[in-house]
C-alpha cells in the first residue's frame, strides 16, 4: 500500500510535529518544516531534552517525496531560536520568556491566496493563555521566507497558531486556530477571517466552544458545495486516549455544526489530523495512533465526510508511542505523501510515505 522514506534522521536527535509547522506541494515539488532538538530521557510521551533548543529545519524533495535535501528555515523567530516548541523547553530557552515588547508588524503588502508560488505558515509560543502567534509568507515555494508577522485585529495573547487555511478568493481567507479557553487552558478551535491578504483578521465562528477537555489542531478543507468540513483533534489529558471529530460549516465559517467521531481513538494523548480532498472530491484523512500497533493511518470519504471507509494502515512498526503529527499532499498523479515523526525506539526522526491512492477503497 505504502513505500517508506527517510526525511531527516540523525543519532542522537530528536526531530518531530510536521503538524506544527506546515507542508506543500507543486506537482513533485514538496517542502515540509519540522523541529530538531536533542534526544533525553523518556518522559510519559517524549524522549527529549528540555535543556536544548527546539530550531526549524525545512525538508525539500524534488521527486515526489522519494528523496529529501535539507535546507535552513531562513526567517526570523522573534525571542529565541526555537520555534512552535515553548512546550518542550525549560523556561530559560522559551520563545515567550523573551518576547516582551516585541512588536510585530502586518504584512507590508496583501498575500495573494491563490498565488501557487505563495505559501503561509502559523507559528506560536506555547500552548495556553499567554501563547503569542504569529505568522510567515513566503512568495516563492519556501525560499525565502518573510516575518514574522502579526495575526492584527486578533487578541494579542492566547492564540496557539499552526497552518491551517482555506482559500476563499486572491485576499481572502479562513484562518483555523487553536486558542486557549476561557480558564486559560489549551483549548478549542475558532475560525478567524481575513479579507484583505493577511493584514488584519477577526473571528468568525468556532466549531466548539470550552469543550470538555480540548478541541484543537483542526485539519479543514472546502467542499463541492462551498461547505468548510474540519477535524479537530480532541482528548482530555496526556493520559487519556484521544479521539478526532468532524465538525461542518455551511455559510463559511460562522456557523458549525458536529457531523460525528471519525476516528475512535488515536491512542493516549492522542494525534492531530490531516484533511487533503482530490480534484474530484475524495477526502483522505491520515493521522498517527499512540496505540499498539503504534503508526500512521488512513481513512477516505466519497461522500464530504458523511461517511468515512474502514481505517487502513499505512504502517504499523513503531516501537513506541512517541510518533505522528501527520502533513499530507497529493501528488497530481493520485498519490498521497505523508510527512510525520516516526521512531524505532532510538533517535525521533522525519519520515515520509508514499500512498497509492488508486487501491484505496
Amino acid at each position: 500500500m505504502a513505500e517508506h522514506h527517510v526525511v531527516y534522521r540523525q543519532k542522537g536527535r530528536f526531530a518531530a510535529w510536521p503538524a506544527n509547522y506546515g507542508a506543500w506541494i507543486w506537482d513533485r515539488e514538496v517542502l515540509a518544516v519540522f523541529a530538531v532538538g536533542s534526544k533525553g530521557s523518556q518522559g510519559k510521551l517524549h524522549a527529549r531534552d528540555k535543556n536544548r533548543p527546539f530550531p526549524p529545519l525545512q525538508a525539500r524533495s524534488l521527486d515526489g517525496g522519494c528523496t529529501w535535501t535539507i535546507e535552513a528555515f531562513d526567517a526570523v523567530i522573534p525571542g529565541g531560536e526555537s520555534l512552535s516548541a515553548d512546550e518542550h523547553l525549560s523556561p530559560r530557552l522559551k520563545t515567550r520568556t523573551h518576547f516582551q515588547g516585541l512588536a510585530l508588524p502586518p504584512p507590508p503588502s496583501p498575500v495573494n491566496f491563490l498565488d501557487p508560488e505563495t505559501i503561509v505558515m502559523a507559528a506560536r509560543t506555547g500552548l495556553g493563555g499567554d501563547a503569542i502567534s504569529w505568522f510567515y509568507v513566503s512568495r516563492n515555494r519556501g525560499k525565502r521566507w518573510e516575518g514574522p508577522y502579526a495575526f492584527s485585529g486578533l487578541m494579542k495573547e492566547g492564540i496557539a497558531a499552526r497552518t491551517d487555511i482555506v482559500a476563499l478568493s486572491a485576499e481572502r481567507a479562513l484562518f483555523m486556530l487553536t486558542r486557549a479557553k476561557a480558564d486559560g487552558t489549551e483549548g478549542e478551535t475558532c475560525c478567524a477571517q481575513t479579507c484583505d491578504g493577511a493584514r488584519s483578521f477577526r473571528v468568525i465562528g468556532t466549531p466548539v466552544g470550552n469543550p470538555d477537555g480540548y478541541a484543537i489542531m483542526p485539519a479543514s478543507a472546502m467542499l463541492a458545495d462551498g461547505s468548510i468540513l474540519t477535524v479537530l483533534r480532541c482528548g482530555r489529558s496526556v493520559d487519556d486516549p484521544g479521539w478526532l471529530e468532524a465538525y461542518r460549516s455551511p455559510d463559511g465559517g460562522h456557523t458549525w455544526h458536529r457531523t460525528g467521531t471519525v476516528v475512535d481513538s488515536t491512542g493516549r494523548g492522542g494525534n492531530p489530523p490531516s484533511l487533503t480532498m482530490s480534484a474530484e472530491g475524495r477526502l483522505f484523512l491520515v493521522y498517527g495512533v499512540r496505540a499498539r500497533p503504534f503508526g500512521v493511518r488512513l481513512k477516505t470519504s466519497a461522500d464530504g465526510g458523511e461517511t468515512w471507509s474502514s481505517e487502513q494502515i499505512i504502517r504499523s512498526d513503531g516501537h513506541l508511542p512517541d510518533l505522528g503529527y501527520v502533513r499530507s499532499m497529493l501528488r497530481s498523479d493520485g498519490k498521497l505523501v505523508c510527512v510525520y515523526y516516526f521512531n524505532e525506539a532510538g533517535e525521533r526522526y522525519i519520515a515520509a510515505s508514499i500512498v497509492d491512492t488508486n487501491g484505496l477503497v
